[in-house]
């Protein structure tokens, strides 16, 4: 058998804090703190706490080439056996020659993960900071930080709302220019948290929403196998990597349910429903935040990484200009929807695991970044929104 390293793998030092009443007998401090390690590796669910033998022996054994395992074998079997099943050491084993299934995962985790060229601080970054089950609304509440006051409350003053890097009396100021329809239609813009559940969003203005958003305007082909596509938003090396997945709630001539939006054929491509029911997904969707999934349409952005790693191998700055991406999505939406009457949102408080598990996606190959939306705005503010000069609810 030989074996090696998995592809990318971090060691913290962490270190916990609790109350020790012997300690505070003494006169001391009353804590006591104490040293694990923990293995962070983008290809495993969770991060894995190791003994110092453990970590000694991944020092020594490296991620390349496979290596026998006879001789590590002699010496630290037990340490071995352990780190193979907790997938930080990989066997080479074919399947069928007695690698258990655990084992043969883990080596087909990192194998893909090696395939796909992530800068390794991205993919460990991306990997462990995803959300699965969480209800972030609850949790707000129970902290008692829903509101600004709250926030005011419980941090303290915020950095100051402006930086000033200079004298004011040095400052050269710019003229005023009177507003025109686009100014007013950015003064407009503003986060919705109170849709409309009862009344439907019309077919046309559902598909011109997409058609605006997400579809490809041309195209440019370099072969067959090479092509380029032009949206209304800029990407990252013009790849366009990132894939609209809809959960549709009430749309006129849609079926309730999940969708994929085909960019080229301006087409949903209908996929298996969730294992909640619909309204209860798009809650869980966006993390308990139940002002946005009462929105007629829910967009998950979710990148493709290999098509945007194609040409940024292994680039430190790759993963950020998908998190760009996502941004010039969203705020052209955000556009479109204002102009056309709707509200809009976006978030990037979710739970991506139970969004991947439900469109079928893998974190490392095309998992979400954000959710956004769009739908009719209610006639009543029922959960409070931004809007401080008046532009969307009147302030009588």
């Amino acid at each position: 058998m030989r074996i090696r390293r998995c592809a990318i793998l971090y060691l913290e030092p962490r270190e916990d804090a609790g109350f020790d009443l012997a300690s505070l007998l003494a006169g001391e401090a009353g804590i006591r703190r104490s040293l694990r390690w923990l293995a962070l590796a983008p290809h495993l669910d969770a991060e894995v706490e190791i003994d110092a033998a453990a970590r000694e022996l991944l020092g020594r054994i490296g991620p390349g080439g496979w290596t026998q395992a006879a001789p590590w074998l002699q010496t630290h079997a037990a340490a071995v056996a352990e780190l193979l099943d907790r997938g930080l050491l990989l066997c080479e084993a074919e399947d069928g020659d007695g690698a258990d299934a655990g084992r043969r995962e883990h080596r087909r985790r990192d194998e893909a993960l090696r395939q796909a060229h992530w800068w390794p601080p991205a993919a460990l970054a991306h990997r462990l900071g995803r959300w699965q089950g969480l209800d972030s609304a609850a949790a707000m509440d129970a902290a008692e930080m829903s509101t600004a006051a709250d926030l005011r409350r419980q941090l303290g003053a915020p950095p100051p709302h402006v930086v000033e890097r200079g004298d004011a009396a040095q400052r050269q100021a710019l003229p005023r220019q009177d507003d025109g329809e686009f100014e007013r239609l950015l003064a407009r813009r503003a986060t919705c948290r109170n849709f409309d559940a009862e009344r439907a969003l019309p077919l046309p203005t559902f598909a011109r929403m997409l058609q605006r958003v997400f579809a490809a305007q041309a195209q440019v082909r370099v072969g067959e196998d090479t092509v380029f596509l032009k949206k209304h938003t800029p990407s990252g090396g013009g790849l366009h990597a990132t894939e609209a997945y809809l959960i549709v709630r009430n749309v006129e001539g849609v079926a309730p349910g999940l969708y994929h939006y085909h960019p080229v054929a301006h087409a949903l491509e209908p996929m298996p429903p969730p294992a909640l029911p619909l309204a209860q997904f798009a809650a869980q969707a966006v993390a308990g935040q139940h002002w946005f999934a009462d929105a007629h349409a829910l967009a998950v952005l979710a990148p493709r990484y290999a098509r945007s790693f194609w040409k940024y191998r292994g680039h430190a700055k790759a993963y950020r200009a998908l998190l760009l991406d996502a941004g010039h999505l969203s705020q052209t939406l955000y556009l479109s929807a204002t102009e056309l009457g709707l509200g809009a949102f976006v978030t990037s408080a979710i739970n991506e695991v139970d969004i991947e598990r439900a469109f079928g996606l893998d974190p490392l190959a095309d998992g979400p970044l954000a959710v956004c939306g769009f739908g009719w705005r209610g006639t009543r503010m029922r959960t409070s929104e931004f809007d401080p000069a008046g532009e969307v609810w009147r302030q009588d």
